[in-house]
């Protein structure tokens, strides 16, 4: 179990790795590396996503179970907007795709909307963290 200081410090430090993570993808999909940007823009939104399940005490390795945790808690609990769910379930899905699909791509103006969709998403999180 994380004490209440470490996870304050492990709070601010995922959150920060979210913040950071949207440069990145930035820089990614600027240079068309756009597969890795798919990747980099789902991992912002989870590192986000695991600062607020540490915030609420919640821990866990699985991205399914941390996704569902979320869904549970706030999209059906009303607490976010449903659109946050569909963004990440999205975003989860076009990692994945991007990671283990052969031959795959994508466009460059879908990648810009998931830039931008990933931007709205970490700052919604932050909202809620504090």
């Amino acid at each position: 179990m994380i004490e209440d200081i470490d996870r304050a410090a492990l709070v601010k430090y995922r959150l920060n790795q979210a913040i950071e993570t949207i440069e990145l993808a930035k820089f990614l999909v600027k240079n068309d590396k756009l597969v890795i940007a798919v990747n980099r823009i789902y991992y912002g939104m989870y590192y986000a996503l695991t600062a607020l399940a540490l915030k609420n005490s919640f821990e866990t390795s699985k991205h399914g179970q941390l996704i569902g945790w979320f869904n549970k808690e706030y999209i059906s609990s009303k607490k976010a907007d449903p659109k946050f769910g569909k963004i990440l379930r999205n975003a989860f899905q076009n990692r994945t795709k991007g990671d283990y699909d052969a031959f795959v791509s994508f466009d460059y103006d879908e990648v810009e909307i998931m830039l931008g969709e990933m931007a709205c998403f970490i700052e919604e999180i932050e909202r809620l963290i504090f």
